[in-house]
């Protein structure tokens, strides 16, 4: 692992202020919080720390797009080409907005530009061709009557993201939204507001009318807070821990909003004897170390089986060990820092229990140079189902080994979690894998692969992992309500 020179040039930061009704201003109440490079520990830029106030005045500029602009008396087809017209802009930015993700998230520049940005693209593309194609039924109802129903918008909706794919979250939150019709308050993460501004403002560019998008950055506690309790707001969408969301659910009890959650995962990945070792390998060291392993769906549960186990071990540890880590705007980086100092801490608290609990830690273990967020690669083996780094989501670089011997005995522990979000199987025996896509309990299950998405399968979980599901025409249905109309025709 080795520290890589000659980054690639820092963006200039342009807004840092709310983004309400098409204008950009200070919080209401003139404070602002620092957002930080997590390579350096140095700050990047202050931004504006929006609260209640600037929620309120958010909703209302929804509202009045919901209801009074433009926007409500568009064509669908139109509102598609808006759409298409926002991500030829991102296209046309592209190194630009991946330098700035790269910045302020910490993620390789080579993944923000190849990975995230032309996901980013795709997606909005995709519910951009979705806008004009949302149509109701007609019904043969009893009796001398024409029934039909009608898609509308939910309404305003508010949507609160993560920090881990900031651009990306973006996407997944805005093109099932704006193809519905509906107006839109974000919450962007406190650790990573800077491209989602940007973004609105592309989307002010694009010629998207004043108020449809709104951008209030803050505090969970605070502006996540007033994004669901407030009454004006019809429809809640949050990517997070499930911890957050039953707090959401108690809170928008009392105006029964409609939600809709991504949450997190402990994923099994299951390696059986007769798969191609070679692909195994590679797919299961980039299905948990991606992205600094902070991902919701993260392979961190390997389970291998007992004949290969030693092999496979000791070729994860080879793999960490020419891992590059370092300036994530260098071209050549592999790995970058986690992206805050309390993930950081919650990671090395992690592998400390680890290691008492009883698991080897084969490589990593430690942070790696004297400044930033760094974790080494980490691999532990020895691990067992009880173990708290085999039980609760880590969210970062360590991957836990455990040990099986057939079929009948894996499947009830794979599903021995409390979250549901993803799988993954690597075999050559097409039963075997379409036997445990059926058994285990996941929203997704990727059979000889990991992390591949797209913009039209549906994704999300089962159990603590979710409620509905963000992609594909899944993901729009959550924007929409359903309209019965019945006419007489005898009238």
């Amino acid at each position: 692992m080795a520290t890589i020179t000659h980054p690639v040039r820092r963006p200039q930061v342009r807004q840092t202020d709310c983004f309400i009704g098409g204008q950009w201003q200070p919080a209401q109440s003139g404070q602002t919080f620092a957002t930080l490079d997590p390579a350096t520990e140095e700050v990047i830029a202050e931004v504006a720390e929006g609260d209640a106030a600037d929620v309120e005045l958010a909703v209302r500029a929804a509202r009045e797009a919901l209801e009074r602009s433009d926007w409500s008396r568009l064509d669908a087809r139109d509102r598609g080409r808006l759409m298409y017209r926002l991500a030829d802009l991102i296209e046309e930015e592209i190194d630009e907005l991946a330098a700035l993700e790269s910045w302020d998230n910490g993620k390789p520049i080579r993944d923000a530009r190849h990975v995230d940005l032309p996901l980013v693209v795709d997606c909005l593309r995709y519910y951009a061709g979705y806008a004009d194609k949302i149509h109701g039924q007609t019904i043969p109802v009893r009796g001398n009557y024409f029934s039909y129903t009608r898609r509308e918008p939910v309404g305003v909706v508010g949507q609160i993201i993560p920090w881990n794919f900031p651009m990306l979250m973006v996407a997944w939150k805005w093109g099932p939204a704006l193809a519905a019709g509906c107006t839109i308050v974000m919450k962007p993460a406190e650790q990573t507001p800077l491209t989602c501004l940007r973004m609105a403002r592309l989307a002010q560019k694009a010629g998207i009318p004043d108020g449809v998008i709104n951008v209030v950055p803050g505090y969970g506690p605070t502006a996540g807070a007033a994004v669901v309790r407030h009454p004006g707001i019809d429809k809640v969408a949050f990517t997070g821990e499930h911890t957050t969301a039953q707090i959401i659910m108690r809170e928008a009890a009392t105006s029964l909003k409609r939600l809709t959650f991504e949450l997190g995962g402990k994923s099994p990945n299951i390696v059986f004897a007769d798969a191609d070792l070679d692909q195994a390998v590679r797919g299961a060291h980039f299905g948990l170390y991606f992205n600094q392993g902070q991902c919701c769906c993260a392979g961190s549960r390997v389970f291998v089986e007992e004949a290969i186990h030693d092999e496979f071990v000791e070729r994860i540890a080879a793999e960490n060990q020419r891992r590059r880590l370092g300036d994530p705007l260098s071209a050549e980086t592999e790995q970058g820092p986690q992206v805050d100092r309390a993930q950081f801490d919650k990671i090395m608290k992690y592998i400390d229990l680890g290691k008492q609990e009883g698991a080897v830690c084969v490589s990593g273990g430690k942070r790696f140079g004297d400044r930033g967020y760094f974790v080494e690669p980490t691999l532990f083996d020895g691990v067992t189902d009880e173990m708290r780094i085999a039980q609760d989501e880590i969210f970062g670089p360590v991957m836990s080994v455990l040990t099986f011997r057939d079929l009948d005995e894996l499947v009830p522990r794979a599903n021995k979690t409390i979250y549901g979000l993803a799988a993954a199987v690597w075999t050559r025996d097409i039963g075997k894998a379409h036997r445990l896509a059926r058994e285990i309990k996941a929203g997704t299950v990727w059979v000889n692969c990991y992390d591949v998405f797209d913009a039209a399968a549906p994704f999300g979980g089962f159990k603590m992992s979710g409620m509905g599901r963000e992609l594909g025409e899944e993901g729009l249905r959550p924007y929409l309500e359903t309209k019965t109309v019945t006419v007489a025709l005898d009238a």
